[in-house]
Formats: C-alpha cells, sequence, structure tokens
C-alpha cells in the first residue's frame, strides 16, 4: 500500500481533477521544454482497484527524476514530472491525458501499467506526435497504435510462450483450464497467447471460463473446471480478481496448482488471497531477490525512500523515465521527432529489469521472472530468456 499519498489528496484530485507536480518549478516553452525545465507527464493508477500497479509506478518514476535532478538534470535543465491519477477507471486516461498535452504541454508521456488504459491513451499522444513510453502494458496491440509508441518491457506474445513452456516443464501440466477476464484487453490477450503454443506442445485446453474484473462469486466457473479435471488452472487477470478466485477455488476443493502472469504482482494479492495463494505461481519483469549491482541498489534506495521493498512495477516505471532521459540526451533536444528517433535507437541500455534495447516495434524483449507465494512473501523460482 503507498503510505505517502494521503487519502485526502487523493480525493482532492479525484474530486476537481487536478494534476500534481513533483517540482515546485515552472516551465513556460512549448512542448515542455522551454523555459528552465522538462516538463514530462505521467499517468497512473493512484487510486481505485488496481492501486497498487500505479503507485508503485509512479514511485519509481520519482525515483529516477529525483536522482536525474540530483545529478543536474538532463542537458543543463532540471525535469518536471506532472502526474495525474485515472483512478483505475476506463475514460479517464484519455481525459487526463488530453489535459496533460493541451494544457500542461509536456513533452512526453509515462504511462499506464494496464494495457487497456495504456491503449485508451495512446492514440491521443500518437496524433499530438508525443512520445508515450508505457513501463508494463504487455499488450501486443499497444505499440501497432503508432510509431510514437513504445514500452520498456515484454510483450504477452513472449509471456503467453514462457508461461505454457513453464506449465508443461515445471508443473507438469498437460491438461489446463484457462479463467479470462473479458473486460481486460490483457487478459484476453494473455490468454490467447498461452493457448497457442501449449496446444502446439501437445497440450489440451479442458476447460474456459471467462468473468468480468470486478465479480466477487467465481464459484460457478470454478466448479465447471473442476468437473474438467485439470492438472492446473491459469488466471489471467489482475491481482484484485486472482485473489479472490484462489480462495474459492481452495474453498471448493480444488487442490491443482494455479499461475498466470505480471498482473498478479501486488502485495495486496497476499492480503486478499491470504494463505491460500501459497504455492501459486506467476511471471513477471522483476524479483529484488535477483542479484545484480543495479537491481541491489536500486531496491536499497527504494527502501530508503518508501520503506517498501519495490516490485516490477516500480523497477519498470524507474526505467521507463530513465530510457526517456538517455534519449533526450542522445538527441540534444525534446522536439517531436527528434526525440521519437532517438528513444526507438535505444540501445542496451542498462535498466533494472535487465538491458533494454528496443526493437523495430518499439518494444523490449528481454528476460522474465517466475515468482511463487512461500511463507506470505514473492520468492524468486527461475529466469526464464526469449
Amino acid at each position: 500500500m503507498w503510505l505517502t499519498l494521503p487519502a485526502v489528496l487523493g480525493a482532492a484530485l479525484t474530486l476537481c481533477g487536478c494534476s500534481k507536480e513533483s517540482d515546485s518549478g515552472s516551465g513556460t516553452g512549448s512542448a515542455g521544454g522551454g523555459g528552465d525545465m522538462f516538463k514530462v507527464g505521467e499517468f497512473a493508477s493512484l487510486t481505485g482497484k488496481e492501486a497498487t500497479f500505479g503507485q508503485m509506478s509512479h514511485h519509481g518514476t520519482q525515483l529516477a527524476i529525483e536522482e536525474v535532478n540530483a545529478a543536474g538534470g538532463v542537458l543543463g535543465k532540471k525535469v518536471q514530472l506532472i502526474y495525474e491519477d485515472d483512478q483505475s477507471k476506463a475514460g479517464e486516461p484519455a481525459t487526463v491525458v488530453k489535459k496533460l498535452i493541451s494544457r500542461d504541454r509536456v513533452m512526453a508521456v509515462l504511462g499506464e501499467v494496464a494495457s487497456s488504459r495504456s491503449m485508451e491513451a495512446a492514440p491521443i499522444c500518437q496524433q499530438n506526435k508525443i512520445p508515450m513510453i508505457s513501463p508494463s502494458s504487455t499488450n501486443v496491440k499497444l505499440t501497432e497504435m503508432g510509431d510514437y509508441i513504445f514500452r520498456v518491457c515484454f510483450t504477452d506474445e513472449f509471456q503467453g510462450k514462457l508461461l505454457a513452456n513453464f506449465a508443461q516443464r515445471t508443473l507438469k501440466a498437460m491438461k489446463v483450464a484457462i479463467m479470462t477476464d473479458v473486460k481486460s484487453d490483457y487478459s484476453v490477450g494473455l490468454s490467447s497467447y498461452f493457448k497457442s503454443p501449449f496446444i502446439a506442445s501437445g497440450g489440451t485446453i479442458v476447460a474456459e471460463q471467462t468473468y468480468n474484473g470486478g465479480d466477487k462469486d467465481f464459484k460457478g466457473q470454478l466448479t465447471a473446471i473442476k468437473a474438467a479435471n485439470p492438472d492446473a488452472i491459469i488466471v489471467t487477470g489482475y491481482y484484485t480478481d486472482v485473489g479472490l478466485i484462489v480462495k474459492q477455488a481452495k474453498q471448493l476443493g480444488i487442490t491443482v496448482p494455479l499461475f498466470g502472469g505480471d498482473g498478479w504482482e501486488s502485495s495486496k494479492l497476499i492480503e486478499i488471497g491470504g494463505a491460500d495463494v501459497e504455492g501459486t505461481y506467476f511471471s513477471t519483469h522483476f524479483s529484488p531477490e535477483e542479484k545484480s549491482p543495479a537491481g541491489e541498489n536500486f531496491v536499497k534506495k527504494f527502501q530508503a525512500k518508501y520503506h517498501e521493498v519495490p516490485d516490477a512495477m516500480a523497477a519498470l516505471g524507474y526505467d521507463s523515465a530513465m530510457v526517456l532521459f538517455e534519449a533526450i540526451k542522445r538527441a540534444g533536444t525534446t522536439e517531436g521527432p527528434k526525440l521519437r528517433d532517438a528513444i526507438a535507437a535505444t540501445k542496451d541500455h542498462q535498466g533494472i529489469t535487465g538491458k533494454i534495447t528496443l526493437d523495430e516495434h518499439r518494444n523490449a524483449p528481454k528476460a522474465a521472472v517466475i515468482l511463487t507465494v512461500k511463507d506470505g512473501k514473492f520468492k524468486f523460482v527461475e529466469t526464464v530468456t526469449p
């Protein structure tokens, strides 16, 4: 839970539609590059049902900006972050990103974590030729929306394949049931990208059930899945629903492994699911247990500032900001087309989540990690390379 953003502030942001600036300075030029500061916009789910996603990625972004400003800024100017809360709601990303571009005149946009919300904002950034970098939206279609749209994470095509391999190799599961949130572009995409390679490798999908994100009762779907006698169950949704699904599965006497993708990663998963999520697995982008100089330094700084352990969303928030700043340095300007080209040329950037090289589709192929829940904590299991 993000303890440094008071509830009163969250309510104020919601009620008045105000933005929050992370620096008291002001910039006055066009496209966020005039005056004595560069203006960078961010939209995130700081409140609402997926709040931990936005809070963690926002913390990572803030940490990156503080470090850059402490070192003198970028091209001799400090960076001002103007961020907006999209409240985890459809419709809000378009509203807040339009404001960031037209009123605040930011030169680039960072966000979002959830694919559906990123895909809502992407056409607006593309139309205005404002580069947008998503920290962790994995839906393949996102970067297909335009050449100003980037991500610093792997896609669900890779994630689905690695989960198919994990199910067969590690879980020894050749019969799998799938639960998909039909309201989520992320969940629908990940289910599809899991299904194809799993079947191609000799597996069988014995049941497919759907739900709507925000539902509370999943026992009908789980009863049908139990009757199909799977070796394992993949749930491709977000942690808020997953915690309840796992708990209700245990109540129905389902004992086979449950697993999923990076949408599971939140401390709230354990809070919601309790002891029932012990022994579940999910893929994600980063583990604080991995030993690398960059990762260990990041964890130390993050804990010192926020008094909690960073997750993958925090690490990717940091990486997305640093990729932007390095691109500005190479471009020597924040002019839209030149900055776009510099971001696209990102190669071997040493991020917290690994080396980041953007391919021709503006995606960042790199390794994933598998985590499990053990003794009420996320524990590293293995690294999976592309």
